[in-house]
């Protein structure tokens, strides 16, 4: 069954990204599913992890090389505590779920950092807000689009 990612689509364009949303044949919940698919290293992968920092939402776009690691990113944004979201807590703030979670599209504009690892890759892939679909774009406007904070997020 075809999937139905015209309003992602749309975010995008509106947002001015040149890259266009691709529909995968399987899903891609992990990094290595999706550069399995893509045909591209694990790192150029980003992905978009939800945290609660103190309470409040964090979205960590990470390469798929990496591990985030959360003591060093609560130190980063002066929290007391960062933890991954459950899945109700995810869907809430950004409208999608976990393992389709796109770096835009949400409901309302979530803190974001961008993991300087991915800086090294000419295209990086995202999620497009669907586990079946991903679009390719670059660092800087990574950053642009997400109003993110280049960090370095983990190892």
């Amino acid at each position: 069954m075809p999937v139905d990612f015209s309003r992602f689509a749309a975010v995008l364009r509106d947002l001015g990204v040149s890259g266009e949303v691709r529909e995968l044949l399987d899903s891609a919940p992990t990094a290595a599913a999706a550069a399995a698919q893509l045909g591209c290293e694990v790192g150029a992968i980003a992905n978009s992890l939800v945290f609660g920092a103190d309470g409040t939402p964090l979205l960590v776009m990470t390469s798929g090389a990496h591990r985030v690691d959360t003591a060093q990113i609560a130190g980063l944004i002066g929290v007391t505590a960062v933890q991954r979201a459950d899945a109700r807590s995810v869907r809430a703030w950004t409208g999608q779920a976990i393992g389709g979670v796109g770096p835009v599209g949400h409901p309302a504009p979530i803190r974001t950092l961008v993991d300087t690892w991915l800086e090294k890759y000419d295209v990086i892939w995202a999620a497009a807000g669907h586990p079946h679909t991903v679009f390719p774009t670059s660092f800087a406007e990574l950053v642009r689009i997400t109003g993110g904070t280049p960090a370095e997020v983990g190892a």
